[in-house]
């Protein structure tokens, strides 16, 4: 049975170790704040185990945010120091520019660049403020594929990346947040849709089967499963081509 409880206690430890070998006692987490559960449970993690003057949370709405509000409770319930970056602007500049150069946007660019946008201002703050980013995924997302490969998916240091959604909320009401911190209906700030629209399955239904292998709906699991392999070139390492390797000198 999974032990929140255990389980916030290693985080802690972990972030602090973390930091005790990558910087120095005043180097911060850079945190892209959202106001929902992933970005809040690390923001409190990191609020524990390194202090909250050591821990900056970024708020980068595009254009108008609706429930950036969420974000501020985040920030002033933490006690934590912010700023607000809209990336409205600098998006529309580039999708502006890729017209201007006779390509036409797609899903996919519309979809990925306001992540990857993202990621760059989170970097862009951390070489000011000589801090790390904190990458705030958690396992079920990153298992279905639903991450930015150099967007979301990117960072520093990852707390959550091995726990399940069902885990990540444990973890943070064993921190002490609220729960409109913890049930806030996962969005992807993109297209509008709550996360387990998008999917086609519930986060219960997933959360289950990588942790105990069942998936009583057969359509379901072979979606998962396909998710799952579509996504993989998202988290495994970039392929290097190696000139040691006898494969690769035509005589293999």
């Amino acid at each position: 049975m999974f032990d929140a409880k255990d389980t916030k206690r290693r985080i802690t430890d972990w972030i602090a170790d973390y930091f005790s070998k990558n910087g120095s006692p005043k180097t911060k987490a850079v945190i892209g704040i959202s106001g929902g559960k992933d970005s809040s449970v690390v923001a409190a993690l990191c609020a524990e185990a390194l202090g909250k003057e050591r821990v900056l949370g970024v708020l980068m709405p595009q254009g108008r945010q609706d429930d950036i509000d969420m974000s501020y409770r985040l920030c002033r319930a933490l006690d934590i120091e912010y700023a607000e970056i809209n990336i409205g602007r600098s998006v529309q500049a580039l999708y502006d520019e890729i017209k201007a150069a006779g390509l036409e946007l797609n899903d996919v660019a519309s979809f990925n660049t306001p992540a990857r946008v993202r990621m760059a201002t989170l970097y862009a703050i951390s070489g000011i403020v000589g801090g790390r980013v904190a990458e705030t995924s958690n396992l079920s997302e990153i298992w279905v594929g639903y991450t930015t490969k150099f967007g979301d998916a990117a960072g520093d240091f990852s707390p959550l990346s091995n726990l399940t959604a069902t885990e990540v909320k444990a973890v943070g009401r064993e921190s002490g947040l609220a729960d409109e911190f913890i049930d806030k209906v996962p969005k992807d700030g993109l297209c509008g849709k709550d996360d387990e629209d998008s999917f086609g399955f519930t986060y219960a239904a997933l959360d289950r089967y990588i942790r105990e292998g069942v998936c009583e709906d057969e359509a379901v699991r072979m979606k998962i499963d396909r998710l799952h392999v579509h996504g993989l070139h998202k988290v495994r390492p970039i392929p290097a081509f190696d000139p040691s390797d006898a494969m690769n000198d035509g005589k293999a």
